[in-house]
């Protein structure tokens, strides 16, 4: 499961975003809990907002189930992703992400695209607490060998997921595409430490 990810450059065309907060700060691990950077659509403009990473439906009571994770295979059925996935889609910018495997001792891995930055299929829910309203994500996933891998859009894919008229039968399409390639590299263990938030998140194996 891509549990963690890391956004910590990003290019000038980013920070010219409606809503894009000024005082963003390099991040090279990215886990649920975590105030992320999303992309969404406004009356046909692209814009940026901060959000809590694990959504949160206006009607969730229980604040402990904040799912960070929804499969895109059942995205349109299941009640607490429906709604959101028909009328509130977004976008996760990124550098990359990381990916564990093996079966005693896992190997992290770095998990990067050609391009220097990653769009990750999401969507968005709007939280009113107290006379404050709280925005918060969850990334579609896919399968992907073994594992489960964020959903990576390409600059049309993107188009389509944003546009509010996009009917469901394309974007249901987008999400059920194959996984693009990647480049993967083997690092060290360093990033197995949930507290380190650093470029040696980066360290090779």
């Amino acid at each position: 499961m891509s549990g963690r990810y890391a956004l910590f450059r990003w290019p000038p065309a980013l920070t010219v975003l409606r809503g894009f907060p000024a005082d963003l700060a390099p991040h090279w691990s990215i886990a649920p809990g975590a105030r992320v950077l999303m992309l969404r659509d406004a009356a046909g403009v692209r814009e940026a907002a901060l959000a809590r990473w694990g959504l949160t439906p206006a009607w969730l009571t229980d604040l402990s189930r904040t799912p960070a994770h929804a499969r895109a295979e059942t995205l349109a059925e299941q009640p607490m992703f429906r709604e959101a996935f028909r009328t509130r889609r977004c976008l996760l910018p990124a550098n990359g992400f990381y990916e564990w495997r093996g079966a005693a001792r896992k190997r992290p891995y770095w998990m990067a695209g050609e391009a220097p930055l990653l769009h990750f299929a999401a969507i968005w829910e709007a939280y009113p607490i107290d006379g404050q309203v709280y925005l918060s994500v969850a990334m579609i996933t896919q399968a992907a060998a073994s594992q489960r891998r964020p959903v990576v859009l390409d600059e049309a894919g993107q188009a389509l997921w944003l546009d509010a008229a996009s009917p469901m039968g394309p974007l249901q399409e987008l999400l059920l595409r194959p996984a693009p390639a990647l480049r993967e590299r083997a690092l060290a263990d360093l990033v197995n430490d949930p507290r380190l938030d650093a470029p040696e998140c980066l360290t090779p194996a």
